[in-house]
């Protein structure tokens, strides 16, 4: 039996996962539409110019999801496949993997289809995407890796400091007065995706510096130095990813971390000097 593994591409994965025998990983992006041009967020666009295309932009801009039929052509490509989809509660992504699951197994009813609803994006995407991958190694049953990676899923967490906030205002993806006033009074925020895959602020303050050291704060209070991988992706801001990782490795010398950067759709919600950890 043949396995395939499909992430949406807020996982912020730009090489794929390097997968165990007779599996393969695939991405099936998003849109970033910014007035009359819309980018699919695949391997092909080039994030920098997408930012000042939105940076010089003063009209409306929007993301969209993946329609059905690019879900359903990825299921097709195997007999197991596990989709690994951004939180429900902020994307139609997950819906519309769901319709497509649907679609093909009213007429492939052989084939096995689990969508996993993260309650998340960015680096937790990723790390449940490889445990995926590590369970099927592992050469569980179709039933036991879909279990299994549904456990991993509710013990991994995402937390973010944005030092911008208008496109999550602008598309309601954070409460309006906290996002404003926050904008208003110049303030970065750090937060973490809720467990009902909301965007919860749990800080606000001033400066980098500050949030990577409300950053650690959190990641200590919930005994993270038990965790064996942490993700950071960043928009535009490799700086602060390293300074982030070093303090990390300071506190915790044994944590493998992987710094990615954000593909087009985190970023326009991360926006510039954006950080998203996933543990």
């Amino acid at each position: 039996m043949t396995w395939r593994i499909v992430a949406d591409s807020t996982s912020d994965l730009h090489e794929g996962i390097l997968c165990v025998p007779d599996t393969t990983f695939s991405i099936v992006p998003l849109k970033l539409r910014i007035g009359e041009q819309e980018f699919a967020d695949d391997a092909n666009v080039n994030v920098a110019d997408v930012m000042d295309t939105l940076a010089n932009h003063s009209g409306p801009s929007s993301t969209a999801c993946p329609s059905p039929d690019e879900w359903v052509a990825e299921f097709m490509k195997a007999d197991y496949t596990i989709a690994v989809v951004m939180t429900s509660a902020l994307s139609g992504t997950y819906n519309s993997a769901i319709v497509a699951k649907e679609m093909v197994l009213e007429s492939h009813p052989e084939k096995k289809i689990h969508i996993i609803d993260t309650k998340s994006a960015c680096g937790q995407v990723v790390l449940v995407a490889k445990k995926v991958n590590q369970l099927i190694g592992m050469g569980l049953s179709f039933e036991e890796v879909c279990a299994a990676a549904e456990a991993y899923n509710k013990q991994t967490h995402l937390l973010f400091a944005l030092a911008s906030f208008n496109n999550l205002i602008k598309n309601g993806r954070m409460n309006k007065v906290v996002g404003m006033l926050a904008t208003k009074l110049n303030m970065h925020a750090v937060g973490m995706a809720s467990e009902k895959g909301e965007l919860s602020v749990l800080h606000k303050t001033r400066g980098e510096t500050r949030c990577i050291t409300l950053l650690l704060n959190e990641l200590e209070a919930r005994k993270e130095p038990n965790r064996k991988h942490i993700v950071i992706s960043h928009c535009q801001n490799a700086v602060g990813a390293k300074l982030l990782k070093m303090k990390i490795q300071e506190k915790w010398p044994d944590v493998e971390i992987t710094i990615l950067k954000t593909h087009a759709v985190s970023s326009y919600y991360a926006e510039q000097k954006g950080i998203l950890i996933g543990f």
